[in-house]
């Protein structure tokens, strides 16, 4: 019997793309599976990776201010609804799943015309701007968080968390401990600013090393091109731009975590049961879901918020210190969390499609 066929899409971050693998794995052996991204997003790498037959098409990019790149890139998304469609008919996918960013609306609208169902998935409390116009054209939308749904129709919406990739619950605390060469005698402190780093987190961090150091083993994902040569010799303290393979051992080891308050993220240490300073973007340089995210988490006492404006060495210092002293009740809240079983309902839904 041949397999049916999927077509996935979502791109222009990691986040729009690394929850969609986590579902493409699950479902692999079963679908026939291709995905549809930007010509040369993030999304493009990613999936390439993976072994996945991937299609670039045109898009525009959804800007919410006044500029005249908005008036072409209206011709860029006419063009890639064009060349979606064209993919989507030769294709013939029995379901588009999109996880958002301004690529998957020309896909979206694609497969409207075409009749093919659409499920999206949002991940943060407000929905992006990508998923505020798809919506009207899903067949069913899913979310990461219950305050979403009010910005959905009630009769399309289910709420079921992030599909958290199954590698990541699946790794060593002890081979955590022997690749980074630290002991069980001190707690473990990871950085994580996301696959680009976040440079006023990683100074903090860097001028604070000396206190952190002494009480802590700390763990630094500063990102591409951030490493400090200079910090090299510096006793339980060790550095890396990413890793790949070897993150679910370190994330098994870690005692804390300090996080940007992206939503696969932060529900990924949710299920890993990992207490979080959650460092958010600012309104300056992002639409301000992080902040709702970091704020719905801190309400549910599963980690705190540090605001990055107040971010300095003794702040720092200072919240890691309540976070570690309040570890116990941060894991005993977290264990009360259903987290872990987005992936399997999404699942389930792809397949009864």
């Amino acid at each position: 019997m041949p397999k049916r066929t999927i077509v996935f899409t979502g791109g222009g971050s990691a986040g729009h793309v690394t929850p969609n693998i986590a579902i493409i794995k699950e479902i692999k052996e079963d679908w026939e599976i291709f995905y549809i991204g930007s010509k040369k997003g993030i999304e493009k790498e990613l999936i390439q990776k993976i072994n996945i037959p991937y299609f670039g098409i045109n898009s525009g990019k959804l800007r919410r201010y006044i500029d005249f790149e908005n008036v072409v890139d209206i011709f860029r998304v006419i063009r890639g609804c064009i060349e979606a469609r064209s993919l989507l008919r030769k294709l013939k996918p029995k379901l588009v799943f999109s996880k958002g960013g301004f690529v998957s609306v020309p896909v979206i609208l694609a497969a409207k015309s075409l009749k093919i169902p659409v499920f999206i998935h949002e991940s943060d409390i407000t929905p992006g701007l990508a998923n505020k116009i798809s919506q009207r054209f899903a067949t069913k939308i899913f979310s990461s968080f219950e305050e979403t749904k009010k910005f959905f129709p009630e009769n399309k919406t289910t709420v079921v968390g992030s599909p958290i990739r199954k590698e990541i619950l699946n790794g060593s605390a002890a081979n955590g401990k022997k690749l980074l060469r630290y002991d069980d005698k001190s707690p473990i402190l990871t950085i994580m600013g996301g696959s680009l780093g976040a440079q006023k987190i990683n100074e903090a961090v860097r001028n604070s090393l000396k206190q952190l150091t002494t009480k802590y083993q700390v763990v630094h994902l500063c990102g591409k091109n951030n490493l400090d040569n200079k910090l090299v010799k510096i006793p339980r303290y060790k550095q890396y731009e990413y890793v790949h393979d070897e993150l679910a051992d370190i994330l098994n080891a870690t005692d804390i975590v300090i996080t940007r308050g992206g939503s696969n993220a932060i529900f990924e240490f949710l299920a890993l049961k990992i207490p979080m300073l959650i460092i958010p973007l600012g309104l300056d340089q992002s639409r301000g879901d992080q902040r709702l995210n970091a704020k719905a988490f801190e309400q549910k006492g599963y980690s705190l918020t540090l605001e990055e404006g107040n971010l300095n060495n003794e702040t720092l210092v200072e919240y890691i210190e309540t976070v570690f002293k309040n570890s116990e009740a941060f894991r005993r809240n977290m264990k009360k969390s259903p987290s872990g079983e987005a992936l399997k309902i999404l699942v389930k839904e792809i397949n009864n499609i």
